[in-house]
């Protein structure tokens, strides 16, 4: 059975406001996209003109301003600032407002949104443990009328979640690294990652993961939703396209540099002491439509089929609208003559 190809949309809670996020929401409906994914931050990754509204509710707006698109977090931590149970309320309650279009997409987390609360940040293995002992809380929440649960993180004492879907709102998880992802493949609906890093991670390491956490529970690719945040600038001129990108240049930031920063104002620092060419080297920057589509494209040869592209200028609905008149329109093509 071969996976349909889905081309997604990236609202970006770090840049813009909840009512206008809710509205682009609407327009990348209208111009064709399949899904919208939000993050989940406390704090953004830049001081300065930042945002971070909440997901949840911001999913409940969508849901209500949308009709048929998939709506999805990209990602949300369900360890630390949250009880499992409430994140197993919440989409719980999302999923019966919207069937079938929910995805509950988590992850580790990082310092930026925890330690301000006066949590206290975990290694790695913790968090790894953390993130596998809330999703089997989560999925027992939802498929049990009375959860005890005793776990050496989270508890529960015959808890009930009373408004849930009839079918369970999908888990994926996202990874930069093996272990994550192999336990995507082994437990997850989906994959998700991020774009514009060594084509060597992903394939000598990523994919293979995934494969082995599959092959361990009898599943292939066909089973799992793999999803790649795809960071594209196109504009006018590479210089323009490359501009557009300053905002973002955090996502230059190795996870080295940046894992443990729990301050907007040091992260906006370190993102913006970067050139201009490290600050967009993570994005695909053109100035032709037919060379961007070539470029979007290698990600779905590398074996992803859920592309959500994120696009890092202020002007979003121009970017939306450019996207379902001039890209979406080639892939599609291009994807239906390659199955032919």
């Amino acid at each position: 059975m071969s996976v349909p190809l889905r081309l997604g949309y990236k609202a970006s809670s770090e840049q813009f406001g909840p009512r206008e996020l809710v509205d682009f929401g609407r327009v990348a409906e209208q111009a064709g996209f399949d899904s919208v994914f939000v993050s989940d931050h406390l704090q953004p990754w830049r001081h300065q003109g930042g945002h971070a509204p909440a997901a949840i509710p911001l999913l409940a707006a969508l849901g209500e301003r949308t009709e048929h698109v998939l709506l999805g977090t990209s990602v949300l931590t369900p360890t630390l600032r949250y009880h499992p149970g409430v994140i197993a309320q919440a989409f719980g309650t999302l999923g019966v407002m919207n069937p079938g279009r929910i995805i509950l997409g988590v992850g580790t987390g990082e310092a930026l949104n925890e330690v301000t609360l006066g949590q206290t940040w975990p290694d790695s293995p913790e968090r790894f443990q953390r993130l596998k002992e809330a999703i089997t809380l989560i999925r027992r929440l939802w498929s049990e009328e009375r959860v005890t649960f005793d776990g050496t993180y989270y508890s529960t004492h015959d808890a009930t979640i009373y408004d849930r879907p009839d079918q369970q709102v999908p888990i994926y998880i996202g990874a930069a690294g093996p272990a994550a992802t192999r336990l995507a493949g082994r437990i997850a609906d989906g994959f998700i990652t991020t774009s514009g890093k060594d084509d060597a991670l992903y394939t000598d390491t990523l994919l293979p993961a995934l494969d082995d956490g599959l092959g361990k529970e009898r599943r292939t690719r066909d089973d799992i939703d793999t999803l790649i945040e795809v960071k594209v600038s196109l504009a006018p001129t590479i210089a323009e396209a490359q501009e557009k990108t300053r905002f973002w240049a955090n996502l230059a930031l190795s996870a080295e540099e940046k894992m443990s920063v729990h301050d907007p104002v040091e992260m906006e620092r370190l993102a913006d002491a970067l050139p201009i060419e490290r600050a967009a080297s993570r994005f695909i920057v053109s100035d032709d439509v037919d060379q961007h589509v070539a470029a979007i494209e290698h990600y779905r040869d590398l074996g992803f089929r859920h592309l959500v592209f994120h696009d890092p200028g202020e002007d979003q609905e121009a970017f939306l609208r450019l996207y379902g008149e001039e890209v979406l329109p080639r892939l599609r093509a291009r994807e239906a003559a390659a199955q032919r």
